[in-house]
């Protein structure tokens, strides 16, 4: 504990804690599910609830430029995955997105019979997307697997592992898809907010991301969508709205896309969703990205130690090999000790049959948070 005590005490984040609600004597390692509230969250929202809506009403899209939130904080969140500006949109859910994105992705190769690569581990909403899409277009073909591109026409994969933090090159596999003649989809939701990666210096065309885990955003917070610049006059989204028409008064008009990222819009945006994000968004951006991903490596690295010296058995490798956003530990009964280790006050994810993913949130995480779950995890198994 005293070492664990002495990495806090150097900490140069350890300060941010104190910009979020953080309840008294709660052991939180569940950020890489849902990250802490900040505390600037509640004025934020509070400011748009309290006085824009009530005081201006429908004049707010105006007076407050609600009409441009998802492309000002698309603009806000863009540094933090090295993307330029106009580049991301902030609008809809991750699923959402990525049906977008993987259509565009399918359209851009041109091909006849396009075949989209996934792996059989992906995340599932990855994969019932990809699955969903072949249903829908009939000359779509699901390959299962990511060793062997040829042939593909689309590669749909995540940043960070969710089951194990494995952390993949991304310029590297980028260029090999890229190569194979392949456009990669970039799933970033278990990587944004804690990884540092540079999506214009790697050449991703597409990509998309949750705000909720390591970026703070709030319980279904609005995603991401990413298009490289240089695609923004070549694509044509599938989910045609208002808000992705050039002039969307013009209520006679027929569809004809906004230019740049706009096009990715559709519906009308959430505004206390986007209001929400923002906050969250700001506090990564302040705190600095490569600081976040720096604490992020440490923290993995000391819960492995400590994980091999209570013999605990885990499926992460050390950073960089893994994101450091979290560690997986292995045991059979992982969903009776996540449940003991609650009545604890110290909460952690699972996910079946046998794994417990204990959060690395860089922000909101102490040294000592990680010694004190993982030192009971232990006990638990031993009693």
């Amino acid at each position: 504990m005293r070492d664990a005590a002495a990495l806090d005490a150097d900490d140069r984040l350890a300060p941010w804690r104190d910009e979020f609600v953080i309840p008294a004597d709660l052991v939180y390692l569940d950020g890489n599910s849902l990250g802490m509230t900040p505390t600037r969250t509640s004025g934020a929202v509070r400011k748009v609830v309290e006085e824009q809506w009530p005081t201006d009403l429908i004049t707010s899209w105006w007076e407050h430029d609600w009409l441009n939130l998802p492309l000002t904080v698309g603009d806000e969140l863009a540094p933090i995955i090295g993307a330029r500006p106009g580049e991301v949109v902030v609008n809809e859910s991750t699923t959402v997105c990525l049906f977008q994105l993987v259509n565009v992705a399918i359209d851009l190769t041109g091909h006849d019979a396009p075949v989209i690569a996934v792996a059989d581990t992906e995340f599932p909403t990855d994969r019932y997307i990809v699955d969903g899409i072949a249903r829908l277009r009939p000359s779509v073909t699901v390959r299962r697997g990511l060793d062997d591109l040829a042939g593909a026409s689309v590669v749909v994969r995540s940043l960070v592992d969710y089951r194990t933090a494995e952390l993949h090159d991304v310029r590297a596999e980028t260029a090999r898809a890229r190569a194979a003649g392949a456009v990669t989809v970039w799933d970033l939701s278990h990587a944004a907010g804690v990884v540092a990666v540079d999506l214009a210096d790697s050449k991703v065309d597409l990509a998309v991301g949750c705000t909720y885990k390591f970026l703070n955003g709030g319980p279904g917070a609005p995603a991401f969508s990413f298009v490289r610049t240089e695609l923004h006059d070549r694509v044509t989204q599938p989910i045609w709205g208002w808000f992705g028409q050039r002039d969307q008064f013009a209520m006679d008009n027929p569809f004809d896309a906004r230019a740049g990222i706009g096009r990715m819009m559709n519906g009308t945006p959430s505004v206390l969703g986007l209001t929400a994000a923002r906050a969250g968004i700001s506090v990564t951006a302040e705190a600095g990205i490569d600081a976040i991903a720096s604490k992020a490596a440490a923290l993995a690295n000391y819960a492995l130690d400590l994980a091999s010296e209570l013999g605990l058995t885990c499926s992460t490798a050390r950073p960089p090999a893994s994101s450091g956003g979290h560690i997986s530990i292995l045991h059979h009964d992982a969903v009776a000790l996540q449940q003991r280790l609650a009545d604890r006050n110290i909460i952690v994810d699972k996910r079946d049959p046998d794994v417990l993913r204990v959060g690395l949130s860089p922000l909101t995480t102490r040294f000592v948070d990680v010694h004190v779950a993982l030192t009971a995890l232990a006990e638990l198994i031993d009693s």
